[in-house]
């Protein structure tokens, strides 16, 4: 690593975007779009108003909490990071930031999240904090451990639209468990296809993945699996009212043809540019679907016991 060098001696523009950087900000503007689309889908669905007194503070308790998350991911993994190509030019690898004063602004961040969250609702609140801690106390440590980490590591990762779900409905029901679901299954053969191409360079910095653990071919059969389960879960939301006939259709298709990507995996020739192929397919295939599930307006169910969820409720 090399030498710290102090704050004061950078210009004021790299040390600012040095702050952003910790916040992973690529990561952050996707959990807010799934953090909005699982509000949008809840507060539309039941016909729960949409005051920007409940999604304002909902973006930014969300955008501040993963900021936070990230930022002390990053204080954690500083010497791995150095190892990485990819994360080698962060700014604790390269000495630009003083680790204390990443910590410290990693807990800032984190606190600060925590009040906007509570005033948009308790639940919301809750699972935020358990997105934080598995996040930075279980999934960070885990990854130098055992590849076992991934599945750990998801459940943060798909809590966000949850998040969006609860800030409408005030509660955790069946189709924003749903949507939990799909974000938790996509993740899998997601990242496995990141670690199939840059195996190497985890195994550098000391990260424990599948295709090291496990092997080439156990991993793409695992991307094969959750594949299928995914594709299977993102159409129950079809029956739950939550998608309807554009929604379907899009599910089938782009799940379809991201589930036949990864039975090509299984051929002996598959490397890492199916790897690759499958990694961009993945993000074409979750764009897709929750496009489809935001275009295709849902009837909102009739029950005069639903109230509108405000932000004090």
């Amino acid at each position: 690593m090399q030498q710290e060098r102090v704050a004061s001696e950078l210009p004021a523009g790299q040390l600012a975007r040095d702050f952003v950087t910790l916040t992973k900000p690529r990561i952050t503007l996707m959990v807010l779009i799934t953090t909005l689309g699982g509000y949008l889908l809840g507060s539309r669905f039941f016909n729960v108003e949409r005051p920007a007194s409940v999604w304002v503070p909902l973006l930014a308790g969300s955008a501040l909490i993963v900021g936070g998350a990230n930022t002390l991911n990053m204080w954690m993994e500083r010497d791995s990071d150095g190892l990485m190509k990819r994360t080698s030019t962060r700014p604790l690898p390269q000495g630009r930031m003083n680790p204390d004063t990443v910590l410290r602004f990693g807990l800032l961040l984190s606190v600060l999240a925590l009040p906007l969250l509570v005033y948009v609702h308790l639940t919301t609140a809750l699972l935020g904090l358990v997105a934080l801690l598995s996040y930075v106390l279980l999934y960070t440590p885990l990854k130098q451990r055992t590849a076992l980490a991934l599945l750990v590591g998801a459940v943060p990762g798909a809590l966000p639209p949850l998040m969006g779900w609860s800030a409408a409905r005030g509660t955790v029901d069946g189709p924003g468990l749903v949507l939990f679901s799909v974000l938790f299954l996509w993740q899998v053969p997601h990242f496995l296809a990141i670690a199939t191409f840059r195996q190497s360079e985890y195994e550098r910095a000391g990260i424990k993945v599948l295709p090291a653990e496990r092997g080439r071919a156990v991993t793409r059969h695992q991307v094969v699996r959750y594949s299928a389960a995914l594709v299977l879960t993102s159409v129950l939301l079809v029956p739950m009212g939550v998608g309807g006939p554009i929604y379907l259709v899009a599910s089938l298709v782009l799940g379809g043809l991201f589930f036949a990507l990864s039975l090509v995996g299984l051929r002996k020739s598959a490397g890492d540019k199916w790897a690759k192929q499958l990694f961009f397919a993945s993000m074409i295939y979750l764009t897709g679907i929750f496009a489809a599930l935001l275009l295709d307006a849902p009837k909102p169910v009739a029950a005069a016991a639903e109230q509108p969820v405000t932000a004090r409720s």
